[in-house]
């Protein structure tokens, strides 16, 4: 991810460089007294921004190990602190005026890891390993459903990235990957925490599972968050809207988490139809007003 974390993650990479190449650096006409040569130019990455880009790797790294161990409320919260990582490494790089083609590409790497491979990872270790249970077919079908997800995320991020500086700020093209993973992880950590384990949801996380992946390649537009330049602005009924989302999650996190989660995931189509009436309405004015204009035929 105002916003959750998970929302603002992904968009976050098309304008900042969680790691950057350093322009070369020359001393005007200062040669080498052995080779005679220039001195080579001096390459680095900024370490700030970085070490942000590489928790959230170790974030979603550790959420994978932690699903193997059968630990799957650790990894759930992993997958969250990544998404909280990579929205603030974007954030951090604009800041320090650190941004660069480099960052952008290691932002997806590890957008790759964390909301990708370690949420598919999670959810077959968690449920959709269990369908095994009812034979091979549906053993497929649990590993095909986490392999669609990891698939899907692959998708969304190479789409993402060819779309930056060209797309619409204001809205994702389908559901962002932190967003996506936030569904899944906040399913798994809400489920487990009322008692419900993987087994008894082995029909349900399928579903979400592909469910998650298709609409990250959909044409689904979501609200970024971002609406311009002054974009960390906010209304002022925001502020206590806030303030009541803070104190639910204090009451009961994982709830709670899936309930913003599950809400943001509705209003992508609800905000595509929406979208698509409105347009089909102003075609039908423009029509009205064609023919209102149009001379009567000649007798």
């Amino acid at each position: 991810m105002g916003a959750p974390g998970w929302q603002d993650a992904e968009d976050s990479s098309s304008a900042r460089a969680c790691g950057t190449l350093l322009p070369p650096r020359t001393t005007g006409t200062h040669v080498d007294s052995t080779s005679g040569q220039p001195p080579k130019p001096h390459r680095g990455i900024y370490l700030l921004p970085n070490l942000f880009t590489t928790g959230a790797l170790f974030s979603g790294f550790y959420a994978a190990l932690a699903a193997f161990a059968g630990n799957y409320v650790a990894a759930a919260i992993a997958v969250f602190v990544a998404a909280i990582l990579d929205a603030l490494d974007g954030r951090v790089a604009r800041l320090t005026n650190t941004q660069s083609e480099f960052g952008v590409q290691y932002d997806s790497l590890s957008d790759m890891c964390s909301f990708g491979l370690a949420p598919a990872i999670v959810m077959y270790a968690w449920s959709l390993s269990t369908l095994k249970a009812y034979g091979p077919f549906w053993g497929k079908v649990g590993f095909g459903a986490a392999f669609v997800y990891a698939a899907c995320a692959a998708l969304r991020l190479a789409r993402f990235n060819t779309q930056v500086g060209v797309a619409d700020k204001r809205y994702f093209q389908g559901l962002a990957s932190p967003a996506a993973a936030g569904l899944l992880m906040s399913f798994v950590w809400a489920t487990t925490e009322y008692g419900i384990d993987g087994t008894m949801a082995q029909f349900v996380a399928p579903f979400l599972t592909v469910l998650a992946g298709g609409l990250m390649v959909s044409r689904v537009r979501y609200w970024s968050f971002k609406s311009g330049p002054k974009s960390d602005k906010v209304p002022f009924a925001i502020i206590p809207l806030a303030v009541l989302v803070l104190v639910a999650l204090y009451v009961d996190t994982a709830p709670v988490l899936f309930l913003i989660a599950l809400l943001y995931v509705i209003s992508g189509p609800v905000l595509t139809l929406w979208g698509m009436r409105a347009a089909r309405g102003r075609r039908e004015e423009r029509g009205d007003e064609n023919k209102s204009g149009a001379e009567p035929p000649p007798p």
